[in-house]
């Protein structure tokens, strides 16, 4: 398979890794300042890039009829559009907020917990994240996921930031720490007790492999796909 990497950062370079492992190429590498010269050759494209340069990268790819796998989060807001664009131009498009194979089973014990906890209204929700300083946005897209979970699950509203917000909003605190791949947290807490949920990332090396897997099923497919299809969760 003829991968292209948009996005040639740390997670690029990891991607590049465990695709050349795999027994793929890599037919382009492109950084922020490089072009799409080779992206027609590619058999399918993973944007692992910024905020700011996702929505090209994928607009790109679906005007190219290139199936496009994108983990960047924080540019959500046009999400609407790149799924309008996929239909439109009969492509092949998977957004992940995190592709780790145990971040998507740890989404599906969210929603589960969260649906049995939503009978106690003795508890209430909060969450945790930690990450590397160098993660542009917070909280972070799973982090968001998680929320959005528990809020299809519950009372829930909205979440927030603020620790201080409407009681409806699910807090989030989130950190960043120098060398933290990515920690999530979910604590149900009452008065007597506190049950949390956990998961911890040791490297970048599980987001990468799910990143390649999700690009290896997406090959000849049409439509818009989560992790959920990829791993026959749904």
């Amino acid at each position: 398979m003829k991968i292209a990497l948009l996005g040639y950062g740390k997670m690029g370079k990891v991607i590049e890794k465990i695709a050349l492992e795999r027994g793929h190429e890599i037919v382009l590498r492109k950084s922020s300042s490089a072009t799409y010269n080779g992206l027609e050759n590619a058999d399918v494209a993973i944007d692992f890039s910024i905020p700011s340069a996702a929505v090209s990268n994928i607009s790109e790819c679906l005007n190219n009829g290139i199936p496009v796998v994108s983990g960047t989060t924080g540019w959500l807001e046009e999400y609407p559009k790149m799924v309008a664009l996929c239909e439109e131009k009969n492509g092949a498009f998977i957004y992940g907020s995190n592709f780790s194979l145990g971040v998507n089973l740890f989404f599906e014990l969210n929603d589960y917990l969260a649906k049995m906890m939503s009978k106690f209204n003795q508890y209430s929700v909060s969450m945790e994240e930690i990450h590397h300083t160098q993660k542009l946005d917070a909280p972070s897209g799973t982090a968001i996921s998680l929320a959005k979970g528990v809020i299809e699950n519950s009372n829930y509203t909205d979440w927030s930031l603020d620790k201080n917000s409407n009681k409806n909003n699910i807090y989030i605190d989130a950190q960043r720490i120098e060398n933290v791949p990515g920690t999530h947290s979910v604590f149900f807490t009452s008065q007597v007790d506190t049950i949390e949920i956990k998961h911890t990332a040791h490297s970048r090396d599980g987001f990468a492999l799910g990143s390649v897997i999700a690009a290896e099923w997406l090959v000849g497919k049409r439509g818009v796909f989560t992790m959920r299809d990829v791993l026959s969760l749904k």
